[in-house]
């Protein structure tokens, strides 16, 4: 069975199949503030998810990071570093991107599994 949360016409926030929880792309709070504080917030974002999906940073397996430019690269894996609990880190692939929106710095996208 496929369940789909928050679900627009575009896409669903969350998608959950045989226990295992995707989560769409995630950005930041707030897009006029630097790299560090848009990770921040970005991070704070894909914690809510999992949690209202039945899951934590802990069970993740895999994470997708877009940056739009890679001279960040070493400031937004510096809040990274500090949000992924020893330990669990996911298999991660980090890309430069072009983001749907200019101010946009990171995206991320996650899967992980049900607690």
């Amino acid at each position: 069975m496929i369940e789909r949360l928050e679900t627009g016409a575009r896409m669903s926030r969350i998608v959950k199949h045989n226990g295992t929880i995707y989560l769409c792309g995630q950005v930041c709070k707030d897009a006029t503030q630097g790299i560090k504080e848009q990770t921040e917030t970005m991070l704070e974002k894909v914690e809510a998810l999992l949690e209202q999906a039945g899951s934590d940073k802990e069970h993740m397996l895999s994470a997708t990071l877009y940056i739009k430019d890679m001279k960040d690269f070493a400031e937004m894996n510096a809040v990274w570093d500090n949000w992924v609990p020893e330990g669990h880190a996911p298999a991660r692939a980090c890309v430069e991107a072009s983001m749907a929106r200019d101010v946009l710095l990171v995206e991320i996208s996650v899967i992980a599994v049900e607690k």
